[in-house]
């Protein structure tokens, strides 16, 4: 078997996954077929950051076992055969005419794409190109409706007693959940409910369920079912249609999940895929799986790793996903597309953790700086240097996007924010304090996010706001300590600014009026002087008492316009 970390190298989560996976591979079909990673959703809204979890597991799971030199796939099932279940806010209340039609065949209420299914993987399809996550993609709709799974279909209906028998045995077996988390995975969950019968009689909870031929809803009550011919007859409760769709010939209709996923395992080799925790608790999907895979497709079930709840914090700040919860997109809009994958496979699957979108994000790019450096030296490959090499890069895509010349986010979004965001401007200023650089482009994509995330996602009473004219009153009432400091910064400040000439100004303007020179030590007076005088500063400049920090806002001002607000009014 091929085994990825040699001795000595480290190890994390994925390593493990791969083995596993590769040995599943290798006990189930030999050595010489393709590893299979899957993933599955329902494209019923906007996939969210926690949904992001499905699709990016089985991505670093493939891409561990592909640098081992094995063929591997990730293939993802979109489950848009799905029924469509409630009309959300914001769409019209008309569309609960489709309630209980496929995803695929409800139309989209935005009229951009041909239908509710397809609007929703647009967006996701975009955000995971970005991310370098490939994937081979399998509509539900056309397996069904081509008649790829009727053989299985068939199976699984013959052996109805069977499936019956390990449905009811863990029908009674749900957990409950154990904290909030987990209950809003288990709400958040979109997968049908098997438990509604499908029929009466003897066919209560029949496997298969059609869609009604006359309004296309799933709103239908099995009649009778003949072994024989395969003739299927129902009874539509919504339209009142009554009608014949024989199972083996009329592609019409699905099984129900508890069955449809296990089936899928065997048809297509599974031999990797993770689910959430709505799938692993007590007689959920998985539990259930492992059981009827065994039974009745012959198959063993793929190795599996269960995922925790991803939350999110700062999501009130947010301007682009107000009303609803941030999606891949809305994160790329900030995160450069490796540290939202870091974000991802640093951490063990079952390791709930939240996204936050405020001021956590400077200090996140702050760390994913120090470990790329740590990374850079290579003096030590630890699972820390592992995950951002993970991160950092795929096989097929190679390096993902990251700036040339990389600068501090925290540093990028303070002069944006105080530059009204003009790149060219921020381009000088970077320039000026020491990041050389040949064009904009150079800060790419890092400048575009700090821009993005200032302007959109920071709450505009937390933004700066540079005053238009000086403030008179305040400049009337200067105590005599302030008037020396404001004669001692205008008399020596320079008409072109320069970071650290800048710098040691700011500070040594305290000293000065102590009697100090700007080399000296502060005083513990001093130190207080200092304090008061940057107040003083960002009450003149930024009618605040805090802002970025005093240098950076003097360069991005430029020395006239601190000169204007400084000055009292003739």
């Amino acid at each position: 078997m091929a085994r990825g970390a040699q001795s000595g190298e480290p190890h994390d989560w994925v390593t493990r996954a791969a083995d596993d996976a590769i040995r599943h591979a290798h006990d189930t079909h030999g050595e010489d077929r393709v590893i299979t990673c899957a993933s599955g959703a329902s494209p019923s809204g906007p996939i969210h950051l926690g949904n992001l979890r499905e699709f990016i597991t089985p991505h670093f799971v493939a891409e561990e076992i592909r640098r081992r030199g094995l063929a591997v796939r990730h293939l993802h099932s979109w489950d848009d055969y799905d029924r469509f279940r409630k009309v959300p806010a914001g769409v019209d209340p008309s569309w609960a005419e489709h309630i209980g039609r496929p995803l695929s065949a409800v139309p989209d209420p935005w009229a951009c794409h041909p239908s509710w299914a397809e609007h929703f993987k647009a967006p996701l399809r975009a955000a995971l190109a970005e991310m370098g996550i490939e994937m081979e993609e399998v509509s539900q709709t056309e397996q069904y409706a081509s008649g790829a799974y009727t053989e299985q279909v068939l199976h699984a209906i013959r052996h109805r007693d069977v499936i019956e028998e390990v449905l009811g045995k863990h029908r009674t077996k749900k957990a409950e959940p154990e904290n909030e988390q987990e209950a809003a995975a288990l709400e958040d969950s979109v997968v049908e409910d098997e438990d509604e019968p499908a029929g009466t009689g003897d066919l209560a909870r029949f496997p298969y369920k059609p869609y009604c031929r006359e309004c296309g809803r799933d709103t239908v009550e099995i009649t009778a079912y003949d072994d024989e011919t395969t003739d299927l007859s129902y009874t539509c409760s919504a339209c009142g249609f009554t009608g014949v769709t024989n199972v083996a010939t009329q592609h019409e209709g699905k099984l129900v999940w508890k069955v449809d996923w296990p089936m899928r395992w065997a048809y297509e080799g599974v031999d990797f895929e993770p689910g959430g925790l709505d799938h692993s608790t007590p007689g959920s999907s998985y539990t259930v799986g492992k059981e009827l895979v065994k039974r009745v497709f012959d198959f063993r079930a793929p190795s599996y790793v269960a995922y925790a709840f991803v939350g999110f914090a700062g999501v009130q700040k947010m301007s682009s996903s107000a009303g609803g919860v941030p999606t891949a997109a809305d994160a790329l809009r900030i995160l450069e597309a490796p540290i939202l994958r870091w974000l991802y496979v640093r951490r063990q699957p079952k390791q709930a953790f939240n996204i936050d979108f405020g001021a956590e994000v400077v200090r996140l790019y702050d760390e994913w700086d120090a470990l790329g450096r740590k990374a850079a030296e290579g003096t030590k490959r630890d699972a820390q240097v592992l995950a951002f090499e993970r991160a950092s890069s795929t096989a097929s895509a190679g390096r993902l996007p990251t700036p040339r010349v990389v600068v501090s986010f925290r540093l990028l979004s303070s002069v944006a924010d105080v530059t009204a965001g003009s790149a060219e401007l921020i381009s000088r200023i970077v320039a000026d304090v020491g990041y050389a650089h040949d064009s904009v482009d150079d800060l790419q994509p890092r400048l575009g996010r700090a821009m993005a995330w200032m302007s959109d996602f920071v709450p505009a009473e937390e933004r700066t706001t540079v005053r238009e004219r000086p403030d008179a009153e305040r400049l009337a009432s200067l105590s005599e300590d302030e008037e020396i400091w404001l004669r001692q910064l205008l008399d020596r400040m320079p008409d072109h600014l320069e970071l650290d000439a800048t710098t040691e100004l700011i500070y040594g303007v305290p000293k000065l009026a102590r009697g100090l020179g700007l080399d000296d030590a502060p005083t513990d007076q001093v130190k207080q002087d200092q304090k008061d005088f940057f107040r003083l500063l960002y009450n003149l400049l930024v009618d605040a008492d805090r802002g970025p920090r005093l240098p950076t806002l003097f360069l991005a001002l430029g020395a006239e316009k601190v000169r204007s607000l400084l000055t009292p009014p003739a």
